[in-house]
């Protein structure tokens, strides 16, 4: 072979692995592709490409070509400066030798190389005086270009550079997406786990129970309750912690949309099935397959588009407007609604059929005044999330939350996270306290729900368990905020109190 032929040749196989390394492949299948065109092509036989381990510091034999090439499990690895491919990573450097039964620090490990042939060895740069790995071969005979081999072999090294460092960028963006979707899911767990619900209550712990048990399973659930109770939380709770889990959770409010929107909305649309219908739409069915729909105000949809809904249910098959293709779906339905819906199947309202397919597993949500025992909790659970959105810390006092739960709470959880953040807002120093609460501006919906209903007894100024400020507080109130006979009533004079007001920053009201 001349000089010309050993060019000709080169190239032509430089070629062929260029065409490998740029197609999208898993990064070892492409290694032992290009491995094998310097076999076929290039007369470089029985190559391999060993990569450093970034955990170990160590080289992993990540590609081989050769007919004895070792098949043990176990990957050969080798430490910088072992053997003949640790010598080059080492050194940074190509090694060149005629023959490599001539080189004592040759190990055999990977039982491949011919030892009376020509072995080459030259790194795999990733910048300058990085390395990412080393590139071995052994030319077919010892022959006056064994050095015009290794330039190329070097050529070569630095092509499969740019791959393996590409294919590594790719890598770590893969666990970094992969350790932000864990941590997303975990996030959203813990928001919708059942620990993030607050409740002791014994009404409360029963909703806990049934959640729990319906979670595991695909029935369908219909959440009952007044306004703000926390519906859709419970619908968050079931999805998040069943089997379904993984896919999406997908919501719709249907008393937002008219009849004809909330087909469109629900099954999709085909392009041109009404005016403005310039592409085609999937529906929230079909893009809540394999997870749950949850269905809110699902007592407020007409008849007419009961029974439209009702095919869904019944055999999870349905078509998109405009369309005569019927599309089959996997999806979980959770229902919620405040209206009495036996009345409305009385009154003919309510299609009976509907509401027997949805009534399969049916959770009743307390209103809040029906479980005043859980205000305390629910206070502090509100407050600290709050705290978490405002960015500092804010903190309620005992006062505050017994005049909570003298309160009818007509909105429910809704009003009182409203109430909470109101307050917060008004309170300079971050502590929530009666004073804070009264001005957060608690309005009533009726005469029949009172601000707040008067104390059975007035509070006891001796009580052991009342704070400064809640003593001095509640003194103001018997005295009708008049702060001489506050002062009398704590045994002070008009010019202490007046201090303690201004050092316990409590906010005067005029009556």
């Amino acid at each position: 072979m001349d000089r010309s032929e050993l060019l000709e040749l080169q190239l032509a196989t430089l070629f062929g692995v260029s065409q490998i390394l740029g197609q999208p492949a898993p990064l070892e299948e492409t290694l032992a592709r290009v491995l094998q065109v310097l076999h076929d092509r290039g007369e470089l036989l029985r190559g391999t490409v060993s990569l450093l381990d970034p955990d170990s510091g160590g080289l992993l034999v990540s590609a081989i070509h050769g007919q004895h090439a070792p098949s043990d499990e176990e990957p050969v690895r080798y430490l910088p400066g072992e053997g003949l491919i640790g010598m080059v990573l080492e050194r940074g450097e190509k090694v060149v030798l005629p023959r490599i039964a001539d080189e004592p620090r040759f190990l055999n490990r990977l039982r491949l190389y011919d030892r009376e042939l020509p072995f080459v060895g030259v790194p795999i740069g990733a910048g300058p005086e990085q390395y990412s790995g080393v590139l071995a071969a052994q030319p077919p005979r010892r022959d006056q270009w064994l050095q015009e081999r290794a330039r190329f072999l070097e050529m070569v090294a630095n092509l499969i550079a740019r791959s393996v460092q590409a294919a590594r960028e790719v890598e770590r963006e893969r666990g970094a997406l992969t350790a932000e979707r864990d941590s997303l899911r975990r996030a959203v767990r813990g928001n919708h786990g059942f620990d993030s619900m607050v409740g002791h209550s014994q009404p409360m712990q029963r909703v806990f129970e049934q959640v729990r048990q319906v979670a595991k399973w695909s029935t369908t659930v219909l959440v009952r309750g007044e306004s703000g109770t926390g519906k859709e939380l419970i619908a968050c709770a079931i999805h998040y912690n069943s089997p379904r889990a993984g896919g999406p959770l997908l919501k719709l409010n249907c008393a937002a949309l008219p009849d004809n929107l909330l087909e469109s909305e629900l099954f999709g649309h085909e392009k041109g099935a009404f005016t403005g219908a310039v592409n085609q739409r999937k529906g929230r069915f079909e893009q809540a397959h394999g997870g749950t729909l949850f269905l809110d105000e699902i007592g407020d949809i007409s008849p007419a588009f009961q029974a439209k809904l009702l095919r869904v249910l019944q055999e999870g098959e349905m078509e998109r407007v405009g369309s005569s293709q019927t599309v089959r779906v996997d999806v979980r339905i959770i229902a919620a609604t405040n209206r009495d819906l036996e009345a409305a199947v009385d009154d003919g309202t309510f299609r009976e059929d509907l509401y027997y397919r949805l009534n399969v597993m049916p959770i009743f949500m307390p209103a809040l005044r029906e479980r005043p025992e859980d205000i305390p909790d629910l206070a502090r659970f509100l407050v600290d999330k709050i705290a978490k959105q405002q960015g500092r810390m804010l903190a309620i006092t005992d006062s505050a939350i017994r005049s909570l739960m003298r309160y009818h709470w007509p909105g429910n959880v809704r009003e009182l996270e409203n109430c909470l953040e109101r307050s917060a807002i008004m309170s300079a120093n971050g502590v929530i306290a009666q004073d804070v609460i009264d001005l957060g501006g608690l309005s009533p919906r009726s005469a029949n729900h009172p601000v707040f209903s008067p104390a059975p007894n007035k509070p006891d100024l001796g009580d052991p368990e009342l704070d400064e400020r809640e003593r001095v507080i509640a003194a103001l109130e018997q005295a009708g905020w008049v702060q001489a006979k506050a002062a009398r009533l704590l045994g002070m004079t008009p010019r202490q109190i007046a201090y303690r007001i201004q050092i316990l920053d409590i906010k005067m009201r005029r009556l």
